[in-house]
Parts: structure tokens; C-alpha cells; sequence
């Protein structure tokens, strides 16, 4: 497999994982979130990666979420499914229920917390590789991972059979843009900001897209990189700046949430549009008042109409 195995570009959000206030599983308001994204024209969508709290998903609920994404999306768009797991043995069987439920792909992390080396962490991705026929995305984040996999090691990861597209979240420009001119012509290669740089990038035929987090701002997310493929810079940089503004005001340079955590940050971005994003499981706590308003004055800065939270 190889860049061309799919055809994966433009905005392909991880999106929230809908729980109650008593922390069940709300297969409700998963449909009716899918439904306003596919309404949103998303090119894709990422289910149980760390926006939809995999950490906190048995084993039985990420295959039955994978298998409600996969039936509710149907063909309007791609849906990877989110395979992070401590162990090969465990992101295997994830991603043997993202094929069972014929998901178009898979999202993979390095095991977080445990800070593999070099050996272990090809030797990971190799493992899974070898156990699964499912188009692989490495996702590399260095702030929830502890590692940051720098070009040499992305060049190794992307001769793995399976591997065919990279998600680069590391806050470091230069590495980024490294593994961006070193590989793209092998995978494809998510992360391009959504900014002049950005813009240029694609411009020069380099990068596919953003594998995002939440789609607050909905169709102004892919609507990007549809101005761009449409000749329409000064359209692209429009929308872009809107969602720079967000990244500025919830969250560091190395992703990290600036108040709250990211979860809480995204569904109530959702909740105050009127999509039913849901309430995050514990440990994770919901945004305090003070820090529900920064999120409502930032969207309702960027024209976008709120609404009450129940």
C-alpha cells in the first residue's frame, strides 16, 4: 500500500463521542452529531481517536461506535476508526473490528505513556501491520505520546506494508515541514495549517489536508481546502483565519487545551451550536462557567449563532 491505496484529503475531524451525564454511551446523539457533520460536507471523520475519548471506551464500545459510524456515514464520506492501545496485541483487535465494520482506515498512535523507543515503536506498527489488511495513518503527538517521530523515524514507519497516510501534530514547524518534503510522495500527509503557508503548501501540490478535532466551526472547516481546490485563495484565507482564531483561544502550540481539557472544549463548542455532542466521561470534568463563556464569546466573535445549554 501507498499514498494512492486511498483517496483521503481535506478536513477529516476526530470527532466527540457523545455520553450522558451518567457517562452512557449515547447512540442518539451519535446519529444526529453524524448527521450534522455529513450535513457540514466533512470529507471524513475519525471515530474514538483522543477528541472521542478512546481512553475511556471498553473494548466492546469502540467496535460498536465503529459499527454504528460506519452504518450511519455510508458512502458520504471517509471514516477512520481510532485504534491507540498501550499494547499491539490490543490495537489489533481494534483494528480487526474497524474491518469487521468496514471502516476505510485506521488511526494509530505509538502506545502513549510508556515512551517506546526507536526499535519498539517500529517494531509496533510492524506488528500490527502484519496482523490486519487495514490502510494504516500514523498519527504522531508528541504531547500525548511523550515521543515525537522525527523524519528518519517517518521514513521507516512508511515502508510498513500497510502504512499509507501520516498525521503530524508535533508542534515542531521544522520537523513538520521535514516529513512533509521527505514523504509526501510516498503518503499522505495530514496536518497542513490552515493559513498562507498552508495555502501555499497546497499550492506547490504539498499535503492533503487537516485531520482535525471536533468541527465547531462545521462547513468552514473543509470549505478551506475546497477554496483552495477551487483557485479561491482569498476564500481559503478567510476561513482558515476563523479557525485559527479557536486554535489560538482553546488550545497551546503543542495541542494542549489552554482551560478545561479538549474533550469538554469541543462538545460544548457542539452544545452551544445545538449539535448533541454530549457530556465527557470521568475523569474528565465539564468546563466551569467561566470557561463555557470563553468558548461561547470566541464562537459568537466569529458570527456564529449560540444557543442556551441545558
Amino acid at each position: 500500500m501507498n499514498r494512492d491505496t486511498v483517496e483521503w484529503h481535506g478536513y477529516i475531524p476526530a470527532i466527540t463521542t457523545p455520553f450522558t451525564r451518567d457517562g452512557e454511551l449515547d447512540f442518539a446523539a451519535f446519529e444526529e452529531q453524524l448527521g450534522w457533520l455529513t450535513a457540514e460536507r466533512m470529507h471524513g471523520v475519525v471515530l474514538a481517536g483522543t477528541t472521542g475519548e478512546w481512553f475511556s471506551l471498553s473494548e466492546t464500545e469502540r467496535a460498536e461506535l465503529f459499527q454504528q459510524g460506519a452504518t450511519l456515514a455510508g458512502s458520504s464520506m471517509w471514516v477512520l476508526g481510532g485504534c491507540n492501545a498501550f499494547t499491539a496485541a490490543e490495537a489489533i483487535r481494534h483494528a480487526h473490528a474497524a474491518e469487521r465494520a468496514g471502516l476505510d482506515g485506521i488511526l494509530l498512535t505509538p502506545p502513549p505513556y510508556i515512551v517506546p523507543t526507536r526499535r519498539e515503536i517500529v517494531a509496533f506498527y510492524q506488528e500490527v501491520s502484519h496482523a490486519t489488511d487495514i490502510p494504516i495513518c500514523i498519527y504522531n503527538w508528541p504531547r500525548g505520546c511523550i515521543v515525537d517521530l522525527d523524519t528518519d523515524l517517518l521514513t521507516e514507519l512508511a515502508e510498513i506494508e500497510n502504512v499509507v497516510a501520516i498525521k503530524n501534530s508535533t508542534g515542531d514547524t521544522a520537523g513538520f515541514l521535514n516529513g512533509l518534503y521527505a514523504l509526501g510522495d510516498r503518503v499522505r500527509y495530514f496536518g497542513i495549517p490552515t493559513s498562507g503557508l498552508g495555502a501555499d503548501l497546497v499550492g506547490l501540490g504539498r499535503g492533503d489536508g487537516l485531520m482535525g478535532s471536533g468541527a465547531p466551526l462545521g462547513s468552514d472547516h473543509p470549505d478551506f481546502w475546497r477554496a483552495l481546490a477551487a483557485g479561491d485563495r482569498d476564500r481559503a484565507l478567510a476561513l482558515g483565519a476563523k479557525d485559527r482564531v479557536v486554535m489560538q483561544r482553546w488550545f497551546t502550540q503543542d495541542y494542549g487545551a489552554q482551560f478545561g481539557n479538549a474533550q469538554a472544549i469541543m462538545k460544548t463548542a457542539l452544545r452551544l451550536r445545538g449539535v448533541p455532542a454530549g457530556y465527557v466521561r470521568r475523569p474528565l470534568l465539564e468546563l466551569t462557567e467561566d470557561q463555557v463563556q470563553i468558548v461561547r464569546s470566541t464562537l459568537e466573535g466569529l458570527g456564529v449563532e449560540t444557543v442556551p445549554l441545558s
